[in-house]
């Protein structure tokens, strides 16, 4: 059977069908809150979501007690999920450079199968809230979104030799990831009033079915596993053993500037995720709650907003690159989501908020330029444990961040709902102050 280099395919499919079922997550949680506080079935009509505006009503009062209840779930359901993905990625992905790519990419896709099932199942017989915290801690242990992007990453990396093709391409895929997400949040919202949660869950379920054909029959392995290693078993001590010593291996033998370009890289992409991902996570209850007060169509196309943002930011990369160091295009993106989150803070109509995508047109560069700075300091046989590090820094400050701003988010909802979106800008000034 023919295999094939290509792993865009697989990129494509997962991120879809993640972020197909992602905002129907938050969205259930949300109803089902809603109706528990109201005892009553959540409304939703062609133009907005059920939202009181008067803050004397008493029922604005209970909305936003949902606001700060929907928050903290989703703080705590995004922690139980973090612990088991956040080592499996550690694991998974090191151990990529002697053990194949392939694994880093099929366990999350059966782990995001699992999880859409039980979804379907949930949605469809109205089962408690609780069992999702069973959900995320299993597809935890899978892998997640974390462990996927960095097996694909990796890939990447192996099979581009040239250090310009591999900004390019690794931007190309941080495009597809934001173009994707894009049109799968716009579609979510129709497929949510068009066939309801569970048929878009076992959508999503079947998007997982054939990506996993794919990688197993299909994707072609990048590292040459010796048949030494595929027929000698190894222990679980001894495979941690390999995945650390690989990792400690990385700073251990590389000269003090090299250590040092390293972990200052490393720290910048960590900052600057904590901030990007901890005032995004909050977008979704932010347009839910007045004024905006958008339905789940609305939310789709907010979702849709950020496929310009991605493409902008491919061709940012694409252009820039040509003559501009990639640390002064990091500097433009950086600034570029600072914008955008300033003006989100005070969007209060549904334009406004829209326009939010103008200032951040660039916002999404420094992501795929630091993944290729750090994988253009390391040596071939140290992509997976780079990549490995930056899979654990991306499940660690995506979760910290999530649940960090949620709390916040919660606390200061009542008297000013975009003060998280302006912390998050204040906190772009320590990747800035560190590069």
């Amino acid at each position: 059977m023919r295999k094939f280099l290509c792993v865009e395919p697989v990129i494509f499919i997962y991120v879809f069908a993640f972020y197909l079922a992602s905002p129907l997550v938050q969205q259930f949680i949300y109803r089902r809150l809603w109706e528990e506080e109201y005892n009553s079935t959540f409304v939703s009509d062609t133009n907005a979501s059920r939202c009181e505006q008067n803050d004397s009503s008493p029922i604005y009062i209970k909305q936003k007690e949902v606001q700060e209840k929907a928050s903290v779930f989703n703080m705590q359901l995004d922690l139980t999920g973090a612990v088991p993905s956040l080592i499996v990625a550690f694991v998974i992905v090191a151990n990529g450079d002697r053990q194949g790519r392939k694994r880093s990419l099929v366990l999350p896709s059966v782990g995001a199968l699992i999880a859409n099932i039980c979804l379907s199942v949930i949605s469809s017989f109205s089962l408690s809230l609780s069992i999702l915290f069973a959900v995320a801690f299993v597809t935890g242990l899978f892998g997640s979104m974390a462990t996927f992007l960095g097996g694909g990453f990796a890939f990447i990396a192996d099979v581009c030799h040239d250090e310009k093709q591999k900004t390019t391409r690794i931007a190309v895929v941080d495009s597809i990831f934001g173009v994707i997400s894009g049109l799968a949040g716009l579609s979510s919202g129709y497929f949510l009033r068009g066939v309801g949660f569970t048929w878009t869950f076992v959508t999503a379920s079947l998007l997982h079915v054939i990506n996993i054909i794919y990688i197993v029959f299909f994707l072609e392995e990048t590292v040459d596993v010796s048949e030494f290693q595929r027929e000698t078993p190894v222990s679980c001590k001894e495979l941690l053993k390999e995945t650390f010593s690989g990792v400690y291996m990385l700073f251990k033998t590389a000269p003090y500037k090299k250590r040092i370009l390293i972990t200052v890289l490393l720290f910048t992409f960590m900052t600057y995720l904590f901030t990007m991902f901890g005032g995004s996570s909050l977008f979704i209850l932010y347009e839910l709650d007045e004024p905006l007060c958008w339905n789940e169509v609305y939310i789709g196309y907010g979702a849709a907003a950020f496929t310009s943002v991605s493409l902008t930011s491919f061709f940012g990369v694409y252009l820039f690159s040509k003559c501009l160091k990639d640390i002064y295009i990091v500097f433009i993106g950086i600034f570029s989501y600072l914008g955008g989150m300033v003006m989100a803070a005070f969007a209060k109509t549904t334009l406004l908020m829209f326009l939010v995508r103008v200032p951040s047109l660039f916002c999404v560069m420094p992501i795929p330029v630091l993944r290729s700075m750090l994988s253009k300091v390391v040596l071939p046989s140290e992509q997976g444990a780079v990549f490995a590090c930056i899979a654990c820094l991306e499940v660690l400050t995506g979760s910290v961040s999530a649940s960090v701003f949620n709390v916040i988010y919660a606390a200061t909802v009542a008297w000013f709902s975009g003060f998280s979106f302006l912390l998050s800008a204040g906190l772009c000034l320590i990747p800035l102050a560190v590069l």
